[in-house]
């Protein structure tokens, strides 16, 4: 344990860093790991950065290991844990340790969400028991500490569980948070001050707004399901117009608490305001009776006004608080209950002119962000908020009250309002196209908000304003900008010109589209790099493209433009010098991926060029990786290419496997694990590429290594491990079994997949495979063993979906038609582990859960069933005859919905080419696994493929049956409930 210092600073150096987190993992096995590591982020004489290393390392515990079931933190440690964190929370109240603070209130929050409040009853005790009437230092640390535990209700689903949770905070807290606020808020509002030694001197008033801070956050995590009585009673005391400390919040500017004019960050009463606006906006979508009991929203729209109106909060640390109150407006438009309030023309167009125009205009720092961050520049533009409305910069904000009057019924008139501001921008600009850039850049914008009705961001906009021809503007004032040559125009103006064919990109048809994309793949050679990062999102966009459920656009239409597209993506990403230059620009690296799986085998002719420069990319990047999205696409780009190009040239597959293999095992020997799940996929892919061919000596030699237990550990690599392992078993399974490498792979199964919750899916999986590709007469050994496995976690260890699993994998054995594999094959099995067991595994698992099995499952628990109760001699003796009408009486359940036991057609290419749109939400390091769309062929094997009608089947093995036994089936069927399937 001495050790863990020094490990934890390793763990800071690249050269270190894998080596020390290896020895630390190891130390973590070991019983009161958890607490010393604790008390060592807790000792202020250590090292700044061991502290905080050491705080991030226990938060990672809690996020990955706090529930792991194959090797368990030992209970002790954690109940030792738990007891220990609100003491240490309070101990890093300083404001020097507010970052360690951070950390170890993110592990409060993660154990709380598992733990909380069965195994942790005294945590609210705990931090009711820690507030203070004088210390505010500690305050902060309690409810910093509160709002980690409160917070992740707002997103959950409203349940009986949340809401016994909710009720149980509530008894013991709400009553001393109630008087705290009233405490913090008179302290900060009264002048002159009712306790000096609370507000001064200014390092006391900030510590009491910090404070105040987490207690508006805490008010809205209260009431973010439903509306507690102790807030209901106080609703006036808290909304009352003019008197309620909300207004007074709101008009509250107390010159301590004004930030530096340069400076970035929000200040206190910025956020304390912004988080008052977010109650406000939370209560008129969830209470609005509660609002208009009073003329709270109209106050509060006029302190909105007076607060942002005009431009009067131009800072940067303050665009959180004016797109939040620009929101507020929105919400309150959209709700329609304050249509006296919006209704007016006057009020339109005081909006407009007052709020929408000043905040769409850009400032000086955007166009600074734009030359010197450009990266920045546009995760912001494209940002989506939490609503899924873009919302994130100002200009967002002030486009969405525009498309709240547009789409509240009052089209006509913000739309006239807007439109002479638009002219009146457009005119400045054709009078002095160099001074006056700005203000056709602020016109398009107008243009685009007053022009959507409805919009995503994965398809653009999907509804537009009847009154806007957008397509006559886009020819009228756009096209010229999207056309000049680079350098011509203002960089912003060209910029947004893409931007408006990416915005409007659905309402074009596909000639409009065709026509315009010589000239965004021009762009992609454009100096600016908002300009060619730009034109790539845009391209990557526009052949997204799906209508009636097909893809937009063909090889046939970028069959003479992908290689040079190409070239562009690959020339600017290599043009970086370093491996987080290389990567920092995902956007290019997702255009390419785009590009060569539209352009499928039209790019046979240059695939090798392709492929040896994103090999080469790969190589640089994997030195230090640091972006996961930057990370999927270029492992997209190479599995498609080679999806693709082996399709149309069966003998580029040795090239694909030259150039991949030796990077491919310099990636799994140095073990960057961020990229091994994506090597196994692809290496996976490969191999399934033979098809039953002879496969290539080499990829046996990776067989040892893919059995060593210690590489199961990375929760990430499992799925892509279980389809290289089933791949070898399909095209390599007789060497398998004939090397002694059988019995590696079932103790992987056996000590790794089966008894973890997380994992055990992958393991019936991986059984599955060895069911279906050993022979028969070869697996008979392991059978026995591969049983008890599971019949041993069913008994330590049962789950609902464990029993689901276990129900699926018997009835997957019976219905495998594989020539010596028949039902009782595998019942004699089961006997000799026990008399009578397969009898009971029928009735309690198989019977039962059957009728339950997702639709898609049906059609494999039909098959099944009817091959145990039609071809197992052993079910017509005793004591399994008894189960008989049991299991038929299941088999009807599922006859009953008989539109899911028809085999549905495999995915088509477009529809595992688009799932890569989907997979990008959960692309990051800390993602459970990383699927890669394009490696996957959508041909799954499917074991009951040689059923094509079930009822067919069934009444044609029932026959044999009859024939062979007679009247005793026809009494089996008579005694199942339900009579006869017909």
């Amino acid at each position: 344990m001495a050790d863990i210092s020094t490990l934890l600073l390793a763990s800071l150096n690249p050269d270190t860093r894998k080596q020390a987190e290896q020895s630390l993992t190891t130390l973590s096995t070991q019983p009161g790991f958890l607490i010393h590591l604790l008390r060592l982020v807790l000792e202020s004489s250590q090292d700044r950065a061991v502290r905080l290393s050491g705080s991030i390392y226990l938060k990672n515990i809690t996020k990955l290991r706090w529930e792991e079931d194959v090797q368990p933190l030992a209970e002790q440690d954690k109940a030792a844990l738990r007891a220990e964190l609100v003491p240490a929370m309070l101990a890093l109240s300083a404001p020097a340790d507010k970052a360690i603070r951070a950390q170890v209130a993110e592990s409060v929050s993660l154990i709380a969400e598992l733990d909380f409040p069965v195994k942790w009853e005294n945590l609210i005790d705990q931090l009711v028991s820690s507030l203070s009437a004088t210390d505010y230092n500690v305050n902060a640390g309690v409810l910093q500490t509160a709002h980690s535990i409160f917070q992740p209700w707002r997103a959950h689903v409203r349940s009986d569980e949340l809401f016994t949770e909710i009720n149980f905070v509530l008894s013991k807290f709400i009553d001393p948070f109630m008087q705290l606020f009233r405490q913090t808020a008179m302290l900060l509002l009264s002048n002159p001050s009712p306790n000096p030694a609370l507000t001064s001197p200014k390092s006391n008033y900030e510590l009491l707004a910090q404070a105040m801070v987490l207690l508006v956050d805490i008010y809205y995590d209260f009431t973010c399901q439903d509306l507690p009585p102790a807030i209901e009673d106080s609703h006036e005391e808290f909304f009352g117009p003019g008197t309620g400390w909300f207004q007074n919040f709101l008009l509250w500017d107390p010159v301590d608490l004004r930030g530096d004019p340069d400076d970035t960050t929000a200040s206190l009463t910025s956020q304390i305001k912004t988080g008052i606006l977010e109650i406000a906006e939370l209560f008129i979508k969830l209470y609005p009776e509660q609002l208009q009991k009073t003329t709270s929203v109209e106050t509060l729209v006029q302190g909105v006004w007076s607060l942002v109106g005009s431009n009067k909060l131009p800072s940067v640390a303050d665009d959180a608080l004016v797109s939040q109150s620009l929101r507020f407006i929105s919400t309150a438009i959209r709700s329609g209950y304050y249509k006296e309030l919006f209704s007016a023309r006057e009020t339109i167009s005081s909006l407009v002119q007052g709020v929408v125009v000043p905040n769409v205009t850009l400032r000086e720092h955007d166009v600074e962000q734009f030359e010197d961050d450009p990266l920045e520049f546009i995760r912001l533009d494209l940002a989506v908020s939490a609503t899924g409305t873009d919302l994130a910069t100002r200009r967002q904000a002030a486009a969405d009250v525009l498309q709240a009057l547009v789409g509240s019924g009052y089209e006509a008139e913000a739309t006239e309002i807007v439109g002479s501001w638009i002219n009146t921008g457009l005119s400045e600009y054709a009078s002095n196209k160099e001074e006056n850039w700005k203000a056709k850049d602020s016109a398009i914008y107008l243009l685009t908000a007053v022009a959507t009705r409805g919009s995503t961001s994965q398809h653009g906009v999907t509804s537009t304003n009847a009154l806007v021809d957008v397509v006559k503007f886009f020819s009228d004032h756009v096209f010229e900008d999207l056309q000049a040559t680079s350098g011509a125009v203002q960089p912003i103006l060209q910029v947004d010109a893409i931007r408006f064919l990416y915005t409007f990109r659905n309402q074009l048809t596909k000639p409009q589209l065709l026509s315009v994309l010589p000239l965004l793949a021009r762009h992609l050679r454009s100096e600016n790099y908002v300009t060619y990062t730009y034109a790539a999102i845009t391209i990557d966009r526009v052949l997204s493209i799906k209508q009636a459920n097909q893809m937009l656009f063909a090889q046939a239409d970028i069959h003479d433009s992908a290689l040079e597209m190409i070239d562009a993506l690959l020339s600017r990403i290599e043009a970086a010098r370093t491996p987080e230059k290389v990567a920092e620009n995902d956007h290019l690296m997702k255009c390419t991926m785009r590009i060569i799986v539209t352009a499928r085998q039209t790019l046979i002719p240059g695939y090798e060029g392709i492929l040896a420069r994103l090999v080469a990319i790969l190589g640089a990047i994997s030195k230090n990786p640091s972006n996961p999205y930057f990370d999927q696409y270029i492992f997209e780009s190479i599995s498609g290419l080679m999806r693709f190009v082996v399709a149309g040239s069966r003998a580029a597959l040795p090239n694909f496997e030259q150039s991949l293999f030796g990077p491919f095992i310099i990636i799994i020997e140095q073990d960057i694990d961020q990229y091994i799940p994506y090597a196994f996929q692809v290496l996976a892919q490969m191999l399934e590429l033979h098809r039953g061919g002879q496969i290539p000596v080499a990829y046996r030699s990776l067989v040892p290594f893919l059995l060593k237990i210690e590489i199961w550990s990375q929760k990430g690599s499992i799925p892509g491990l279980v389809r290289l392992l089933s791949a070898f078993l399909e095209q390599d399974g007789e060497n398998l079994y004939q090397t002694g490498q059988l019995v590696g792979l079932l103790g992987v199964v056996q000590q790794r997949l089966i008894p973890s919750k997380l994992n055990d899916a992958w393991g019936i999986e991986l059984l599955q495979s060895v069911i279906v590709n050993i022979k028969p007469a070869n697996l008979q050994q392991y059978m026995k063993p591969i049983f008890l496995c599971l019949l041993t976690r069913l008994h330590t260890n049962k789950t609902d979906k464990f029993e689901y699993l276990f129900a699926k994998f018997i009835l997957y054995i019976m219905a495998v038609n594989v020539d010596g594999l028949e039902p009782d094959y595998f019942i004699k099995v089961i006997e000799e582990i026990q008399p009578n067991l397969w009898s009971q595994i029928l009735t309690n698992f198989v019977i039962l859960q059957a009728p339950k099995f997702p639709h898609k499952e049906r059609k494999l628990a039909v098959v099944g069933i009817t091959r145990i109760l039609c071809n197992s001699a052993m079910m017509l003796q005793e004591p399994s005859i008894r189960t008989w009408s049991g299991a038929y009486s299941a088999l009807g359940k599922l006859f009953s919905e008989r539109q899911h036991l028809e085999t549905k057609s495999d995915v088509t290419e477009e529809g595992v080419v688009t799932a890569i749109d989907f997979e990008e939400q959960n692309a990051g390091y800390q993602a459970a696994y990383s699927r890669l769309a394009a490696s996957e062929t959508g041909k799954v094997f499917d074991p009951v493929a040689y059923v094509s009608n079930p009822l067919q089947y069934l009444q044609q093995e029932l026959e044999k049956l009859t024939s062979k036994y007679g009247q005793q089936v026809q009494g089996l069927i008579a005694n199942a409930e339900g009579g006869r399937i017909v």
